[in-house]
């Protein structure tokens, strides 16, 4: 092992954890009825880094977008530059140094505060690369003691790389208002929308998971249901509509606009020789 003094010490040795808890359990939301849910959390849809990179963690987000608690101006996740900035600093983790941010992760997995613990990965954020979502899948098959759970967007990523292969102790529910929602079989795979009211919410016969977040994950459920943040900016633009039946208006105007103004066809190529 290098002494101090020697110069190459400084290349040797790995990067320190940048703090001593990457998961945490501060969502009163999620912590709701007395439980304690661990959560990894980066900033939602598109942000721009303290070094001037813009980056999109919800590449699949469509209607959601601006409905979404977390993005909007008044969300603490946004309003509070000491939240905003800890989301950043764990996607830049996660960017920049993904070896050592999965191995801090696994690492701190191991410790008895996450023995028969429950995490949910993202309650801001998406899997939102295939190598971030591989990265996850080995982080928690390190963790058998742990639970884990997410909601995603992530529909076509999650059929490639997860279903083959899921660890079995992590489950996940599909999310409405995305650009991939036509991939999702609302009649056999568990999904969740989110509903003006409660009371669309149980005509629509969903489970409303009010009551708890994990309840999103119970065996059996197939579809899941929310009743939309208190925010009015999003009420208002949500109006009287899910987020899955406003992807679907979305879809349609985008399918209408392509018949109206189809894209022309490509000529083909000369056959003439110049001269």
């Amino acid at each position: 092992m290098p002494e101090a003094s020697d110069p190459l010490a400084l290349f040797d040795a790995p990067p320190a954890k940048p703090k001593q808890w990457l998961l945490t359990a501060n969502n009163s939301d999620l912590n709701r009825g007395g439980a304690k849910i661990y959560t990894w959390t980066l900033p939602a849809w598109w942000t721009i880094l303290p070094d001037g990179r813009r980056f999109n963690t919800c590449p699949e987000a469509s209607a959601c977008a601006n409905l979404c608690y977390a993005t909007v101006s008044t969300s603490s996740f946004r309003r509070l530059p000491n939240v905003l900035l800890a989301h950043q600093r764990n996607l830049m983790m996660t960017l920049d140094t993904p070896g050592d941010w999965e191995r801090w992760m696994t690492e701190e997995l191991r410790h008895v505060r996450y023995r028969g613990a429950v995490v949910r990965v993202h309650d801001a954020g998406d899997f939102y690369s295939d190598d971030y979502t591989r990265a996850w899948l080995r982080i928690m098959r390190s963790a058998p003691a742990t639970r884990f759970y997410a909601y995603t967007k992530a529909v076509g990523r999650f059929a490639r790389i997860v279903a083959p292969a899921k660890p079995d102790n992590f489950k996940y529910t599909l999310s409405l208002g995305g650009k991939e929602d036509h991939l999702v079989d609302v009649a056999t795979q568990r999904h969740a929308d989110v509903f003006p009211t409660a009371e669309r919410l149980e005509e629509a016969g969903y489970l409303d998971q009010a009551a708890s977040d994990l309840l999103a994950v119970a065996p059996g459920v197939i579809r899941v249901g929310m009743v939309a943040n208190p925010n009015p900016i999003t009420r208002k633009r949500q109006g009287p509509h899910t987020f899955g039946e406003l992807q679907r208006a979305r879809n349609q105007r985008l399918a209408d606009k392509r018949r109206r103004h189809p894209p022309a066809a490509s000529l083909p190529e000369s056959t003439h020789t110049p001269m």
